[in-house]
């Protein structure tokens, strides 16, 4: 109990601390970006497509998801073999 407190007390300086060095520091706007700029107004290095990125994305989820439907098939057909093996192995014993 104690120990746990310990750490909360140390945690709870290190926030104190570490907030009014943050609220020390001046707050200044990153250069370049001092007012809005459109899409559409940015040169074409900048801008980012959307359609490779969105197709991308599809594609890796629908990957992913055949890996493990395929990883399902083959622990499935496995567990299946297992069991055909013991069937065959052990007969139903009568009293």
């Amino acid at each position: 109990m104690k120990r746990s407190l310990r750490w909360l007390l140390v945690v709870l300086c290190i926030v104190c601390i570490t907030d009014r060095v943050s609220e020390a520091q001046p707050k200044q706007p990153p250069r370049g970006q001092d007012e809005f700029v459109p899409v559409n107004d940015l040169p074409p290095s900048e801008q980012l497509p959307a359609a490779p990125l969105l197709v991308a994305a599809y594609a890796f989820v629908w990957v992913v998801l055949f890996a493990y439907v395929w990883s399902l098939w083959r622990r499935l057909g496995q567990v299946e073999r297992e069991i055909a093996q013991l069937d065959a192995r052990g007969q139903p014993r009568t009293r």
